[in-house]
């Protein structure tokens, strides 16, 4: 099964962070191979706000929506968005966010994933793995954008 992890330190504070990476509906301005972003539900669980969401991705004439739950740990500032429906067999994704510094943090991002079909995990396998190679840097380019560029 496909799998990709990262840590990256960025100059921006770990709430600012989790702010920025909770703000699924911003997606498609930024995040690799997203084309659009649809939110079908919200709710509140055990304290954690849950999101129900679809994304659609592409690349070059393939799209495909895919359905997540989405669920933002507020207290400690971690994001895991979990596989409901569509094209995958699994699909798991974390994210952690822990203050470095006042302004500073470190971000660990995690996907695991495998597509149900040999012929899509063909075509969209390898931009797949590309475009999680360039996600942290996707992010942190957008919280500059947002929160302005600084230094840790």
């Amino acid at each position: 099964m496909p799998s990709f992890s990262s840590e990256r330190t960025v100059a921006h504070s770990a709430a600012d962070m989790f702010a920025l990476v909770a703000d699924v509906e911003a997606y498609p301005k930024f995040v690799p191979l997203c084309r659009a972003l649809v939110v079908r539900g919200r709710a509140t669980e055990e304290g954690r706000d849950v999101i129900v969401a679809d994304m659609t991705v592409a690349y070059g004439p393939v799209h495909e929506t895919f359905t997540t739950r989405v669920t933002l740990d507020r207290a400690a500032l971690t994001i895991r968005a979990e596989y409901v429906n569509g094209p995958f067999r699994h699909l798991d994704n974390r994210w952690a966010f822990v203050a470095t510094g006042e302004k500073s943090c470190l971000v660990r991002f995690a996907i695991d994933y495998e597509f149900r079909s040999r012929a899509l995990a063909a075509i969209m396998g390898t931009m797949f793995d590309r475009a999680f190679h360039k996600f942290a840097e996707a992010f942190e380019a957008r919280a500059d954008e947002v929160y302005g560029k600084t230094t840790a």
